[in-house]
């Protein structure tokens, strides 16, 4: 009919979110199961996802893309009043809070990188030059990990210590 607006769904199955958000069902099922979004059901038992579930699933995304791990995602998305989608204003709010513990992260890699010709972190897999970077084998007498690689690591960086060489 002309001049008749077309009926918004209030309710998307779990096909049309899927579709519309770009997200394999599969992985809608695990966001669900790891309590990012949530869905009622029907008396069939099929999932009815409310149409503001598309804003979490595209913040979940982007969240995601910006190499944010799900218990983060989770615990943001956990902050906002139940039912409530992200707003403009909470994205800048946790996209601040992320900045440290990205800037920590690209600390970390640049530092892989500058080093991974040089030594490949005192694990030790490389004995000829790490007995040049690493006499006595210092490193060792610390414990297991990467040790060179996470000196002198920003607050922030998973597992930062102090040199060893």
């Amino acid at each position: 009919m002309a001049g008749v607006p077309p009926t918004i769904t209030k309710e998307l199955t779990i096909g049309q979110l899927a579709e519309r958000s770009g997200v394999a069902t599969s992985a809608l099922r695990f966001y669900e199961e790891q309590r990012l979004i949530s869905s009622r059901r029907t008396a069939g038992n099929q999932r009815r996802y409310h149409r503001e579930t598309l804003r979490r699933v595209a913040f979940i995304k982007v969240s995601q893309n910006v190499g944010m791990p799900l218990n983060a995602i989770r615990d943001a998305l956990h902050e906002l009043p139940e039912g409530r989608t992200p707003t403009k204003e909470d994205w800048a709010r946790l996209s601040e809070f992320w900045k440290a513990d990205l800037n920590a992260r690209i600390w970390q890699l640049t530092r892989i990188r500058d080093d991974l010709t040089e030594c490949i972190g005192c694990g030790c897999l490389s004995l000829e030059s790490c007995t040049l970077a690493n006499p006595s084998d210092v490193c060792g007498q610390r414990g297991p990990g990467p040790v060179r690689l996470l000196e002198n690591a920003p607050e922030g960086a998973p597992g930062c210590g102090t040199a060893c060489s």
